[in-house]
């Protein structure tokens, strides 16, 4: 390998006169919401998108929306962020990534959105003077949004506006042949209201499960669901939330999935090209060079990162960073998250402090045996319940919905960045 020819040595001296590795360079993407150049993992998710969601739906079969979940850092976000970029170069009609803030009003913000995409669409071209009249109806929820109900104004209810301009950016998909509209709403576990959300719910179910009758040469007549995907993105609280307030109807319209973090064969397959071929970054002169890295750096960030995507992100930005020539060592991987290692401990307590006290407890008692003796009988004795039974429900909820733990016999932490902090002194380097 190329790299093979490099003293390492003289890696230090060499730093001072070649300047390969600057931030402006760096592939890696530890912030929320980017879509990284080093992408690890999610190929299920993706085929999903390419192979059942998009095709089913362009073939006018029905297909649930998706809803993606999991805890802070697993990449959900980015996840859909690049599904939506793969469809806009399929040239489908996709919607900005509409993140809902805590307390604010998500009709208003699908509004907003469903307004550029009957644009994008040509309805407000359309001479209809019905499309006229619905594209100002909702106007009048981009601009007031759910208030429209509590003030009890005239016509009808904001959530019905949304659904038939969906319907109607739905049919204008399926004249044009061969286009999805997707629409990407992030953030969904701060829609606080019970009525917001199960009207923005059912505005988007309806729009899914809607069917037009289509004439096909010969006269015959079939049944075709709208070219219209939704992907639902945010905590894993959402589930509860979703299902306790819309019930059988979010389940029967929505597919749930929880984000695990990623296998290690993962980010190792994802950092392979720079061991391999080395990765590309602009040179002098117009000349563009390669950036190479040790097979055992390689496997130092995968091991410092613990599957998580944000802390894959970080700590490969930190060990570009703590170098500029053309190899990145293992010394460099451990001095960047020296940097770094507060970031990724911070990352891991905030998601400890969301947890409930009592799931909290449970994963702390868990920490504390060895992993042999990790059964649900020894955490209940160490969390003092009389009973094994009053820890069955907090360790289904660790598993099926925060997807920290995963029962069986022993139990064992899938969240691996949570394992560590409890068990160990890491993210501190030995």
């Amino acid at each position: 390998m190329r790299y093979s020819l490099i003293n390492l040595s003289t890696d230090l001296f060499a730093d001072k006169f070649i300047n390969m590795r600057t931030p402006l360079d760096s592939p890696f993407s530890p912030g929320s919401d980017t879509v990284p150049q080093i992408w690890a993992g999610r190929t299920e998710q993706l085929s999903d998108w390419r192979d059942v969601v998009r095709p089913r739906r362009l073939a006018g079969l029905h297909e649930r929306g998706r809803t993606i979940l999991g805890e802070a850092g697993l990449g959900k976000s980015s996840l859909v962020r690049r599904i939506a970029a793969s469809a806009q170069n399929e040239g489908d009609w996709v919607t900005p990534q509409l993140r809902i803030p805590s307390g604010a009003d998500p009709l208003k913000k699908v509004a907003e959105a469903l307004l550029r995409l009957a644009d994008q669409a040509g309805l407000s071209a359309m001479k209809e003077k019905q499309i006229g009249a619905l594209l100002n109806r909702v106007e009048s929820v981009a601009a007031s949004g759910f208030s429209l109900s509590l003030r009890q104004a005239s016509g009808p209810e904001p959530y019905t506006v949304l659904t038939e301009l969906l319907i109607e950016i739905g049919r204008a998909a399926l004249r044009q042949g061969d286009v999805v509209a997707l629409i990407h709403i992030d953030e969904v576990q701060n829609i606080s209201s019970e009525d917001a959300l199960s009207q923005l719910l059912i505005a988007l179910g309806d729009a899914l499960t809607h069917e037009e009758q289509i004439t096909v040469p010969g006269g015959v007549q079939f049944q075709c669901a709208l070219p219209l995907a939704v992907y639902l993105t945010g905590l894993p609280e959402f589930a509860d939330m979703a299902g306790a307030r819309t019930g059988a109807t979010f389940v029967r319209r929505f597919q749930t999935t929880m984000l695990a973090p990623l296998e290690d064969s993962d980010l190792l397959a994802a950092l392979q090209p720079f061991v391999v071929e080395g990765w590309e970054t602009p040179g002098s002169e117009g000349r563009s060079e390669r950036v190479f890295m040790e097979p055992e750096a390689q496997q130092a960030i995968v091991d410092l990162c613990r599957g998580e995507p944000f802390l894959f992100q970080l700590a490969g930005e930190r060990a570009w960073y703590a170098g500029s020539g053309d190899v990145i060592t293992t010394a460099q991987v451990r001095a960047g998250w020296q940097s770094a290692s507060a970031e990724a401990e911070a990352h891991v307590e905030r998601i400890l402090a969301r947890l409930p006290q009592r799931e909290r407890q449970f994963v702390e008692a868990m920490a504390g045996l060895s992993p042999e003796d990790r059964t649900l009988t020894r955490i209940s004795e160490a969390m003092g319940y009389a009973k094994t039974s009053d820890a069955g429900p907090t360790s289904r909820r660790l598993d099926t919905v925060r997807g920290i733990v995963r029962r069986g016999k022993p139990y064992s932490f899938s969240h691996r960045a949570v394992e560590a902090a409890l068990t160990s002194e890491w993210p501190d380097l030995e």
